[in-house]
């Protein structure tokens, strides 16, 4: 260090950002270099700081102690090492996101201990298990995608597919996704749903006609737009309208027992659970947030119940 500016134990530790007591004890590992003095005193180089800011990023990137002095001493490349613990990270963060999200929807639903355990559960399932879980719902509510061109859409279109890395955010809406699914009384609303449909559609004949959900949207909306109220005399034309449309295709009369019939489908599709399932299901597949004509179901149920 002849000619050149050294520094003391305290000057290092503190252009360095360490404390002293880290200083000396990697000089004692032989990770810091240092020389001493006549009177005992250690004395550092322009190598020993260089040396010292290369361990400090090292330990704060989480390299452990015996890696950090094989990389100082070029036992193993830094890059070698760098993808090592990359990986380890990347381990970490997985494992952090999950329980963010499990804790996450606990913290919001104010789940007991019980609950918390079954999330946890179920956001650590491997990917074949959640298929599993996932087919299973679907062949309960919609029956095999073999039995036809509906089934098959069905199970295609609400089939959630969590990304190998998910975001905290998909992660948690996977957690109380899998929880709906495996819902008894989810699974009869959606079954119910679907043979509905599958009725409608075994007695359809000539062109398409618009669903009642969509047939009742359509109609409501401009008079929602407008303020009008759900017992108002539009209101009772408006629902003479859809029940008209729904008659004829039912080939029935409009009678109480078809108004109480629309009435139980529609409140059916506007089941907070169904739209629930779609919300989380656009979440984990990273779609666009579905529409939900909510506030035109609402509104024609009370124009129902009031004409």
């Amino acid at each position: 260090m002849d000619g050149e500016a050294t520094y003391s134990i305290g000057e290092l530790a503190r252009s360095a950002g360490v404390t002293v007591k880290a200083v000396r004890f990697y000089t004692e590992r032989g990770i810091v270099p240092a020389r001493r003095t006549a009177a005992g005193h250690r004395r550092y180089g322009p190598d020993a700081v260089a040396r010292l800011g290369l361990v400090r990023t090292l330990r704060e990137l989480g390299i452990d102690l015996a890696t950090v002095q094989k990389i100082v001493e070029r036992e193993v490349p830094a890059a070698d090492a760098a993808a090592a613990h990359a990986e380890a990270v990347a381990v970490q963060m997985r494992t952090l996101r999950l329980r963010h999200a499990v804790l996450t929807v606990a913290a919001r639903r104010g789940s007991d201990p019980e609950e918390m355990e079954l999330m946890h559960r179920l956001a650590r399932l491997s990917a074949a298990e959640r298929d599993d879980l996932v087919a299973d719902f679907l062949g309960s509510s919609f029956g095999s995608p073999d039995t036809g061109p509906m089934s098959r859409v069905l199970h295609r279109s609400l089939a959630p597919e969590l990304p190998d890395d998910p975001t905290s955010e998909q992660l948690a809406a996977w957690v109380e996704l899998a929880e709906l699914s495996r819902d008894p009384g989810f699974r009869s609303l959606m079954r119910g749903l679907f043979d509905d449909h599958a009725t409608e559609a075994a007695r359809r004949t000539g062109p398409p006609r618009k669903h009642a959900v969509a047939r009742v949207a359509e109609t409501v909306r401009p008079l929602l737009a407008a303020g009008v109220a759900p017992g108002s005399p539009q209101g009772s034309r408006a629902v003479a309208e859809v029940v008209a449309a729904y008659a004829e295709f039912q080939d029935q009369p409009d009678t109480p027992a078809l108004r109480a019939r629309l009435a139980a489908y529609l409140a059916a599709a506007n089941d907070p659970r169904r739209e629930r399932y779609l919300h989380l299901l656009s979440i984990v597949n990273d779609w666009s947030p579905p529409g939900h004509p909510r506030r035109e179901l609402d509104w024609f149920l009370s124009a129902l119940t009031a004409s």
